[in-house]
């Protein structure tokens, strides 16, 4: 009986040094990687291109009656711009923006308590971005959204939200909200 378990203890010892051998060859270089990208975001013009959409915000909608509340900020050490939105009524949202030095482009999803879930690439370049990405209708139809954020000045921002049911060709403005800064500074 003592036997079988030394012989069994023995086996697992090994068993376990096999595999933390491989692991070993593996994993030596994961600390490097965080280390070398440690503050690339902030330090990255691309990524702090949004960084004028930046704060509190009062929204309004010309074509609705009341308004909404939006907060935007830095997450991930400043590399993901996050919208938190309270649109009244209810219904609550977060946009979140991300610029990829990999593939040298924006990234970006929209999600709400509805259930609604888009997701968008885009370019953003001095205080205008714009953003696209598929959906589907009410009827299963294929949608292409668009997404405009556009600097009006210091305390002012507009975004628009677009739908083209034609692969782009024309486009019918789902909404569009005046952002103005509740603390200008």
């Amino acid at each position: 009986m003592m036997k079988n378990l030394v012989v069994r203890n023995s086996r697992w010892f090994r068993s376990c040094f096999f595999f933390l051998a491989i692991a070993g060859c593996f994993f030596p270089a994961a600390p490097t990687f965080a280390a070398a990208d440690e503050g690339a975001c902030s330090a990255s013009s691309e990524s702090r291109q949004l960084d004028f959409w930046l704060g509190d915000w009062t929204v309004t909608y010309p074509s609705m009656s009341g308004g909404s509340a939006s907060k935007v900020d830095l997450s991930l050490d400043k590399c993901l711009v996050v919208e938190s939105w309270d649109g009244g009524r209810g219904r609550k949202g977060e946009n979140m923006f991300a610029y990829s030095a990999d593939d040298k482009s924006w990234h970006g999803m929209f999600a709400d308590n509805q259930g609604r879930v888009h997701v968008f690439e885009g370019k953003v370049a001095q205080g205008f971005a714009e953003f696209t990405g598929p959906s589907r209708g009410p009827n299963g139809e294929a949608v292409l959204n668009r997404i405009k954020i556009v600097r009006m000045g210091p305390d002012k921002v507009e975004q628009s939200w677009e739908k083209s049911t034609d692969n782009g060709a024309s486009w019918k403005t789902e909404s569009r909200g005046e952002y103005s800064r509740r603390n200008p500074s």
